[in-house]
């Protein structure tokens, strides 16, 4: 079947579905725009694939994204929009008015690569190495970012060839530092939305998505409320009494207490959380003291991870760690110190605007693709924003159809792929998305 009658098969799809559901005032746009929508979207297909093997030949490291940013704001200029670089270091912010007043809507992608040394075998490649933590490394978009700024950028193509007709304002932000800045600097959206992001004009909405490497290309998930968990970081120091390692009785050992405190901290999510409400998680990832086999050390510090799909289990979360690490340590004679970083909020999905779009998902990508899922205990700094105003986040599936999901590499991972038949689809849903919102609360 040639590209010109499947679009014309797809576009036929989408003007009855939208007839029925326009009927039932289920969805803002007429299906003359749904139709105008998929056609440009298949029309601009290559230039989204292009743009994306640019991004994932030529990756960069949190908050050095230069060269990606210069790119990204070539683009928006050569569309006419009012450009903005250098937020939150590296990042990239385009506005686009347009003819008829109306709300603003933020859309958003991460434009961050990872410290990861490519395996897949592809024409566009990362070849890109870099010092990271003081070692040379090699540099992957290893998470689908390179996917989600190429998406956006040919969302703002279309938007700004209907810019007459918007009923209200689209704000496009380039975000640096998803992954996390270097350590010692600020970065990501939590600088961004420190530094105006989402004012001047004000956002009043925000959507984004990311690419999901284990599920169909072209298929939609969502979830109302919390998406994806919060992050945190905990650091204990237990501090004991040093002896020798044959007179344990002269001493206290800290490495003793520490496994005392590992085993307590894993009740918290097993005993005292209400996991019948959301999913929570506790994880030790590395725990360091002692220099030889016969010697107790007077310390031992241990790192951890702390994920919740709640605001109140989160805080419950923190002050249980803190108790049970003092009085545990306590309790044996040691002391122990503890330190709670927060890290990323919970990814929120806004419940009122996630049931008021879901249709629009449904007419983006066929409703048998679109599916509600389970929340994700990876984090998000798309939190950052959707703590401001309503947000909107889903995933966007990306492994290739005859491939089962269990073989699928993981993202952050040398092997992660990305079938590039889903980019459109992406493109009409954010498209879409925008468009909705603007004719369903314009003037």
């Amino acid at each position: 079947m040639n590209k010109s009658l499947r679009t014309s098969l797809f576009s036929l799809l989408l003007l009855a579905t939208a007839l029925m559901w326009t009927s039932s005032i289920l969805y803002a746009q007429d299906a003359s725009t749904l139709q105008k929508v998929a056609t440009m979207a298949d029309d601009i297909e290559d230039n989204v694939i292009e743009w994306r093997r640019h991004f994932h030949q030529y990756p960069e490291l949190s908050n050095r994204e230069f060269k990606t940013a210069e790119r990204i704001a070539e683009h928006l200029t050569e569309l006419g929009m009012e450009v903005q670089t250098g937020v939150a270091h590296t990042g990239v912010v385009g506005v686009l008015k347009g003819g008829k007043p109306g709300p603003v809507v933020g859309l958003r992608a991460d434009i961050d690569a990872l410290p990861v040394t490519e395996r897949v075998d592809l024409p566009f490649a990362s070849k890109q190495t870099t010092i990271y933590n003081g070692e040379e490394v090699g540099v992957m978009h290893a998470c689908g970012h390179d996917t989600h700024i190429a998406i956006l950028m040919g969302v703002a193509r279309l938007l700004t060839d209907m810019k007459d007709d918007l009923q209200g304002t689209v704000k496009f932000i380039f975000q640096p530092a998803e992954e996390g800045a270097p350590e010692g600097e600020e970065g990501g959206a939590e600088l961004m939305v420190k530094e105006g992001v989402l004012t001047n004009p004000d956002v009043d909405v925000i959507f984004g998505l990311h690419i999901w490497a284990t599920e169909n290309a072209g298929t939609i998930s969502y979830r109302p409320g919390g998406i994806m968990a919060s992050s945190d970081r905990f650091m204990i120091k237990v501090k004991g009494q040093q002896s020798h390692g044959s007179q344990p009785w002269n001493g206290v050992d800290p490495i003793v207490v520490s496994a005392q405190i590992i085993n307590g901290l894993q009740t918290i999510v097993s005993r005292e959380m209400k996991l019948t409400k959301q999913a929570a998680v506790v994880t030790v990832g590395k725990i360091s003291g002692g220099v030889r086999s016969n010697i107790i050390p007077e310390e031992v510090e241990m790192i951890g991870t702390i994920r919740a799909l709640d605001k109140e289990m989160r805080t419950e979360i923190h002050e249980s760690v803190r108790r049970i690490a003092t009085h545990t340590a306590e309790a044996m004679g040691a002391t122990a110190e503890v330190s709670l970083g927060l890290g990323y909020p919970i990814t929120y999905n806004d419940p009122e605007l996630t049931a008021d779009v879901v249709s629009v998902l449904e007419v983006s990508a066929g409703k048998d693709n679109v599916q509600v899922m389970d929340a994700v205990t990876g984090a998000e700094d798309f939190s950052y924003y959707a703590n401001e105003v309503p947000g909107f986040f889903f995933f966007l599936g990306g492994k290739p159809h005859d491939k089962p999901a269990e073989e699928a590499a993981a993202h952050h991972t040398p092997d992660f792929f990305i079938d590039e038949s889903s980019f459109k689809v992406g493109v009409r849903a954010l498209t879409n998305l925008a468009l909705h919102y603007m004719d369903s609360h314009g003037e």
